[in-house]
């Protein structure tokens, strides 16, 4: 593959990667329970913190540039599967997945819509729309 997007905030990538391989199937779905059967190491699915092995895959997980295009609205949902494969048991009570950091957005021309994890911050809302992006809280 060619060049990768290099992203600034973790959890803009992880919504973006829920886009593009759970929901378009661009990218080989990750399967938690299969990645540790075969990497040999073993999790605690009842517990609600991230799973570290989950999580450095998702952070080298290169999304090629070409794929940019491809992104038109990203959905942050607590029950996405991303956040399932990396937390399996996670409750969305905490700020894990939150977006902090909206310059990613800059790679995605096509962005129409955002639908984000509630975090209070009326500011990145109000800096999506100046983009032209129809962002709201879940």
């Amino acid at each position: 593959m060619g060049q990768s997007i290099s992203f600034t905030d973790r959890n803009f990538k992880l919504a973006v990667v829920q886009e593009l391989m759970y929901n378009q199937e661009l990218l080989p779905k990750f399967a938690l329970r299969e990645y540790a059967a075969e990497r040999g190491f073993s999790y605690d699915g009842g517990s609600v913190e991230a799973v570290p092995e989950a999580l450095a895959y998702f952070e080298a997980l290169e999304v090629p540039v070409e794929f940019a295009e491809k992104i038109t609205e990203i959905e942050m949902d607590g029950g996405n599967e991303i956040y399932l494969e990396i937390a399996p048991n996670w409750d969305g009570e905490d700020g894990l997945f939150d977006v902090d950091e909206f310059a990613d957005v800059a790679h995605f021309a096509n962005l129409k819509s955002m639908t984000l994890l509630y975090t209070g911050n009326d500011e990145a809302l109000e800096t999506l729309r100046a983009r032209g992006i129809e962002a709201d809280w879940l």
